[in-house]
């Protein structure tokens, strides 16, 4: 390797770094961004100025088609689908890995000079990119909503993932012990299998969780692809995305009060919970209308909105911000309370936010926001569940027991806007509907708000 290319790539691991930190807060996220992308136009330019490659017509082609494909993904997917977009691009990473690591160590199988090492990384690198491609695409159609799994087929791929995974490892010695295309092969089929049955169980709640985890594999797959290749770049950059995923995962997992290993191959057991909805619900429940709404609105100081997902598929982020803007407009003072796991993947109610205009400052993390609930005069808990659900806190029973939430039923006056009484992914009821302070503003999410906005502009 010459050492312009080892400058190129010094330059670009710096320039992933830096840009991973700018990544770390909204204000510089951006800039982070912008970073990373000028990091990685380096690396491929100076790999191809810098290496003899075979066939660079077929490469630009390749670099063209991508880079439309880019561009049209980036243009014309709403916000709402980031989570299925997301998991996507983790898929085409775990599927380059899976590619090159494959025909990279199919090519040398016939070498006297293949080590063991290089086997077991060539053969790390096929699984775990296969993996990641295939749980990838499992968890775009969960989040597309094109297929879902009972719970009776949930319960037989759990019991598949163990056999599935032990298959995995003894082909891998089996790799390394007697280096042959067949057991490279099927590797790589056993490890495409393991992938679907590992996610396709999973419910939607955990899905913030496997899309950090899969994006903590794609790194993890560029990285030892780096190690197959002999390239440190990769290495570094591949090292760098799955760490930081990894991070990721255990914050989330820690935010559900849960073990990555039980979200992987556990389930929520709803059977510690006493009450059923009726006897939660009856006779307890307090519906109000826009209208009311918008008069409590309009003596209120300060508000606090809670989104979840529930936002992100009534597209109400838009909605929102007008209803904000004609708050402050009147001089109350707007927060928005996230929840680590709101939505459908890390941050996914930030970006819905940030996508309509909503100040970064306003956007409040929940141990921030929490302590000041006793001092907010209504809170609006638009979409969300389990998130805010007073069992969490007060039920040692309840399957959530532990799992942080934010404390929304000790506002003075709580509104939760929501189609119906449905349990959120948890399967419990939520006593939260059933409180004193709380009101229930039944409908669509979008339409609600904009009710809202409507009365208070006639106030």
């Amino acid at each position: 390797m010459s050492t312009t290319v080892q400058l190129g790539y010094l330059i670009s691991a710096c320039l992933f770094i830096l840009g991973l930190k700018r990544l770390s807060k909204p204000r510089t996220a951006v800039q982070g961004n912008m970073m990373g992308s000028a990091g990685m136009l380096v690396a491929v330019v100076v790999t191809l100025l810098g290496f003899d490659l075979v066939n660079l017509p077929v490469i630009a082609a390749g670099i063209a088609v991508g880079a439309a494909v880019g561009v049209l993904l980036a243009t014309r997917v709403a916000m709402t689908g980031m989570p299925q977009l997301v998991a996507l691009f983790n898929g085409f990473g775990g599927l380059a890995s899976l590619l090159v690591g494959a025909a990279t160590l199919h090519l040398e199988l016939g070498n006297d000079t293949l080590v063991s090492t290089d086997l077991a990384t060539g053969g790390l690198t096929v699984a775990i990119g296969a993996i990641t491609f295939t749980g990838s695409v499992v968890a775009f159609t969960k989040l597309q909503e094109i297929f879902n799994g009972s719970a009776a087929s949930a319960a037989v791929l759990r019991a598949g993932n163990v056999v599935l995974v032990a298959g995995a490892v003894v082909l891998m010695v089996l790799l390394v012990l007697s280096p042959s295309s067949m057991w490279l092969w099927l590797l790589a089929l056993v490890a495409l299998a393991a992938g679907v049955t590992l996610v396709w169980p999973i419910g939607g709640a955990d899905m913030p969780v496997v899309i950090a985890l899969l994006n903590s594999m794609s790194g993890l797959a560029a990285s030892t692809t780096g190690f197959v290749l002999g390239n440190s770049l990769l290495i570094i950059a591949g090292a760098l995305v799955g760490a930081s995923g990894l991070i990721l995962t255990f914050i989330m997992c820690r935010a559900m009060n849960r073990t990555l290993g039980n979200v992987l191959f556990g389930s929520i057991d709803a059977s510690g919970v006493t009450a059923d909805a009726d006897s939660v619900y009856e006779g307890k429940i307090t519906s109000s209308s826009a209208d009311e709404v918008a008069l409590l609105l309009d003596t209120a100081e300060k508000v606090a909105i809670i989104p979840g997902y529930g936002m992100a598929v009534a597209q109400a982020q838009h909605a929102v911000r007008d209803l904000t803007r004609v708050l402050e407009d009147r001089g109350s003072e707007v927060v928005f309370a996230i929840h680590p796991v709101a939505g459908r993947m890390p941050g996914h109610m930030n970006v819905l936010l940030a996508e309509a205009e909503i100040p970064y400052d306003q956007l409040k993390e929940m141990d921030h926001v929490n302590p000041t609930f006793s001092q907010v005069d209504l809170a609006i808990v638009l979409g969300a569940n389990d998130v805010v659900n007073p069992e969490a806190r007060e039920n040692p029973d309840s399957p959530i027991a532990g799992m942080p939430i934010i404390d929304v039923d000790k506002a003075r006056t709580v509104v939760v806007i929501k189609r119906s009484l449905s349990p959120g992914f948890a399967g419990i009821p939520n006593p939260l509907f059933a409180l004193d302070n709380t009101l229930m503003l039944f409908g669509d999410g979008r339409t609600a708000v904009e009710e809202i906005s409507s009365a208070m502009a006639e106030l």
